[in-house]
């Protein structure tokens, strides 16, 4: 960091007031669209790496089937739940005109993100053969997942800094400037991890190893790149280390929202591995036809994602200034445009079911599990968009225990509700059925526990 002189307040001011007195709508849109923007980017990077890695042979894709989840679980860290709380606090901050303290947050949160990559990078590197082999990693699958594991959390350190100068930025109200380096940074990841994972023209071919190479290079790029931009004359918060001392209180402020966030992510990625165990139970085309269903979900998750990120810093500039009133309207007027936009999709999929399934099988038992699957989950759409919105919003107003608390009834749902189908020799539709009901009552439980609870 840079020694400066303090940022003109003029910058942050006119970004404070457009959240705290423009209309909510037309605001919340603007905010999203860049995200949702950024969001797809990098589900298509994922997808080409999963191209990349299939080019490569069957091992490492079952690899990369075993890395997948924890490295996902570091970018919903890093991103929504770690990230969400430097949003909140930052953004709580400057609403309260406080513009020294957001600035001397900022820097707490850096070193916060410093101390997780170096966590995570040790935690893997001890434990990540373990956690592959519990998984179900054997041989020669299991040899590519540590290389492939190994060099991604090398690097980790690199995502975590991204997406936390990312996450300051938001916190400022500006998703433009994190939203397009998030496309530029997918674009990058693609090209990188191509061309060194598959030895494209005079490179060499170094496998799912040049791959994840292309991923944290990536990164590593992107967050050098937000590094300078809030260093930079024009950005409305910058860092510096003029005057800083680290205080507790400030590390609290930001961990008291994303601590609690990380356990959520925790959540939601142990829900799915124990519902993707029962269905397995089920046998094969069932498995296949959730996999095909849990697809368009994943494609789902940016929408909601997009409007809740978008809902933060209105949330917490409206809190820091005292409108109670003003941040409650943005956090339901949040929910509701992402449930509508999800309930749409949903109905679209309750009426055709199989024109998505049929993209990718034509196995009539495949296909009828997933006609199964996602005319269940179809319903449940509207309600996971809601909790997971309202869920954002209450990270902008630093009361996220209630949506953490709703996150962990829907996984206790599922694991013993779901026990109970397969003990009970059920039929698979049976199981699909709890997944959409368990969306419904996570969505209720949030909508309940923010309504209740005071800002």
């Amino acid at each position: 960091m840079t020694v400066q002189k303090p940022i003109p307040v003029a910058g942050a001011a006119a970004g404070r007031e457009a959240l705290l007195q423009g209309p909510i709508l037309p605001t919340l849109l603007r905010l999203t669209l860049p995200n949702t923007v950024a969001m797809v980017a990098t589900a298509l990077a994922a997808i080409a790496e999963t191209t990349y890695v299939g080019r490569l042979g069957v091992e490492p894709l079952a690899a990369m089937a075993l890395v997948f989840p924890m490295a996902m679980l570091m970018q919903m860290m890093s991103a929504g739940a770690m990230g969400g709380g430097v949003s909140s606090a930052i953004s709580r901050a400057l609403g309260a005109g406080d513009l020294a303290r957001a600035n001397t947050l900022a820097i707490h949160a850096i070193i916060i993100a410093l101390a997780a990559g170096l966590f995570f990078t040790l935690f893997f590197f001890a434990l990540g053969p373990s956690i592959y082999r519990l998984l179900g990693g054997r041989d020669g699958a299991l040899e590519q997942a540590i290389l492939y594991s190994n060099t991604i959390f090398a690097g980790i350190t690199a995502v975590w800094l991204f997406n936390t100068f990312a996450s300051i930025l938001r916190g400022t109200g500006n998703m433009m400037v994190p939203s397009v380096l998030g496309l530029i940074v997918a674009g990058l990841q693609i090209a990188i991890g191509g061309t060194l994972g598959l030895g494209l023209g005079p490179v060499p071919k170094l496998g799912i190893v040049g791959v994840a190479i292309g991923a944290v290079s990536a990164f590593g790029l992107g967050a050098l790149y937000l590094f300078l931009h809030l260093n930079g004359r024009r950005a409305r918060l910058r860092l510096t280390l003029q005057g800083f001392t680290a205080q507790r209180a400030l590390f609290v402020d930001i961990l008291k929202v994303g601590a609690m966030a990380c356990l959520s992510s925790l959540q939601t990625v142990v829900t799915i591995l124990i519902f993707t165990g029962l269905v397995a139970r089920f046998g094969t085309a069932a498995l296949a036809g959730y996999g095909i269903g849990a697809r368009l979900e994943f494609l789902l998750i940016p929408i909601a994602f997009s409007v809740g990120v978008a809902s933060v810093p209105m949330v917490g500039m409206a809190i820091g200034a005292k409108d109670v009133t003003r941040a409650r309207r943005v956090a339901w007027t949040a929910g509701s445009l992402s449930a509508a936009a999800l309930a749409a999709i949903g109905l679209v999929v309750i009426i055709f079911p199989d024109a998505w399934t049929s993209l990718f099988t034509s196995d009539v038992a495949v296909i009828k599990a997933g006609r199964q699957y996602l005319t269940a989950a179809g319903a449940g759409f509207p309600f996971f968009g809601l909790g997971l919105c309202l869920y954002f919003a209450s990270q902008g107003a630093g009361k996220l225990l209630g949506p953490v608390l709703a996150g962990t009834l829907r996984l206790v749902l599922v694991a013993l509700v779901g026990w109970w189908l397969t003990m009970s020799s059920a039929e698979a539709w049976t199981l699909f059925a709890l997944a959409g009901g368990a969306m419904v009552i996570y969505g209720l439980a949030t909508a309940a526990a923010v309504y209740r609870t005071r800002w």
